[in-house]
């Protein structure tokens, strides 16, 4: 089994009077309230039931570009909720900004406004990549599409500021110059400038708009292609927050061998580490000898009990191995529910029509069971101090009238002031 002891800490509150004296003996409630570590999922499926249908011809063609609008969203979003502190909202710029001027920016602040405020971190999606550009952009030159790419950064980065500080700041890099799929402006663009200066435009028109934004570099590609672009970003002094790791795994599960060979790869970097894009299937495997999974097309792939089984003890067998992993930070899963999902895969966490799989109570089990601290009434020692025993993040303290939330991701002891008469 993983060993998941770095992710514990020996939390201690010392419970004190209004004079500061400790309160030995004094009792305590103390519950887990949040995970620090970043339990992720995309969050497309909430846009429409949120903010709306679009008010701009196209966006809705890739509103839902690893989602739907959920047949029963309410139920939907207790189940996210339930699960996920951390979602990903999408800005594919061409959704985003099918006319040239024209952006869907108000149906996304609403979404992630109502993420926020049910204490959901949030990640934009990406600002720079080649797939799913607007065709306006084939008309530009090079240098008008630098322009307006440098300005889509910036633009974007700055009128979330606050409200979505984390963002995907360049995607798939390391295809970008070679990608042939679609003709696009952004590969013609780097063919030109190169990829270290693409992912420079990326990363400095970002920290140009938000200097307190994190900036994550993203890629599927996990070849030493990828680690050698890092390492020339990093050469060339490029200011890198967090790396991307995407693990469709539609032809099967890596295992944790091959997943823990990944993360030693490119925690080598000395950066955090962000599990971005993570499927397990709970149907048919895709083929192996499929290069790119876009290729695979199918009339239906549907989830089947056996590969629901499947699925759920692959997915604590990939959480285990990767939260054992003192550099990684978040683990996004792609898609909570098999209804819109990426590719028609049956990869989610919920059936198509709602309902749960195994999958989702295994995860369930651990991020609010084996990896959770519920109520639990705690004594003071005889220096005031109440011991917690959790994993890292935020706890709720009662003890008699007073109560407090406190951040534990140390040892350091947090004081509370109690009211002595009221214990």
């Amino acid at each position: 089994m993983s060993d998941l002891s770095q992710r514990r800490v020996g939390g201690r509150v010392r419970l004190v009077d209004p004079t500061g004296r400790p309160l030995a003996g004094a009792r305590a409630r103390v519950e887990q309230t949040a995970h620090a570590f970043g339990f992720g999922n995309i969050g497309f499926d909430f846009i429409e039931w949120i903010a709306g249908a679009p008010d701009i011809e196209g966006a809705r063609e890739l509103e839902h570009f690893g989602g739907a609008l959920a047949l029963d969203p309410e139920r939907l979003a207790a189940d996210y909720l339930e699960l996920f502190n951390a979602v990903t909202l999408p800005f594919y710029w061409r959704g985003y900004e099918p006319r040239r001027g024209q952006t869907d920016e108000a149906r996304l602040k609403r979404t992630a406004g109502w993420f926020a405020a049910r204490d959901v971190q949030i990640k934009g999606h990406p600002l720079v990549w080649h797939t799913l550009t607007p065709s306006w952009l084939l008309d530009l030159s090079d240098t008008e599409v630098e322009d307006v790419l440098r300005d889509r950064v910036r633009t974007t980065v700055a009128n979330f500021a606050g409200v979505i500080d984390l963002w995907d700041a360049i995607n798939e890099a390391v295809i970008l110059p070679v990608f042939t799929a679609e003709e696009n402006a952004v590969t013609r663009l780097a063919q030109s400038k190169g990829r270290v200066e693409m992912v420079r435009l990326a990363f400095e028109s970002a920290r140009e708009a938000n200097p307190e934004a994190r900036l994550v570099l993203n890629d599927f590609d996990l070849s030493a292609d990828y680690e050698r672009l890092i390492a020339d970003c990093l050469d060339a002094g490029i200011q890198i927050d967090a790396l991307g790791v995407q693990t469709h795994m539609h032809q099967g599960f890596r295992g944790e061998e091959q997943i823990t060979q990944i993360l030693e790869r490119f925690a080598a970097f000395g950066l955090p580490l962000q599990m971005t894009e993570t499927t397990l299937l709970s149907g048919e495997i895709m083929p192996p000898e499929i290069v790119d999974l876009n290729d695979y097309v199918v009339d239906e792939w549907p989830s089947t009990p056996e590969g629901e089984a499947r699925q759920a003890d692959e997915i604590v067998r990939h959480y285990r191995t990767v939260l054992a992993h003192p550099a990684v930070e978040s683990l996004t899963y792609w898609g909570i529910t098999d209804h819109g999902a990426w590719l028609g895969a049956p990869a989610g966490l919920l059936r198509a029509d709602g309902s749960r799989k195994p999958a989702y109570d295994a995860l369930h089990s651990l991020i609010r069971g084996e990896w959770w601290v519920g109520p639990t009434n705690l004594t003071a020692d005889a220096d005031g101090i109440v011991a917690i025993d959790g994993f890292a993040g935020r706890y709720r303290v009662d003890s008699g009238a007073a109560s407090a939330v406190v951040e534990l991701t140390d040892a350091a002891p947090v004081e509370i002031v109690v009211d002595p008469d009221a214990r």
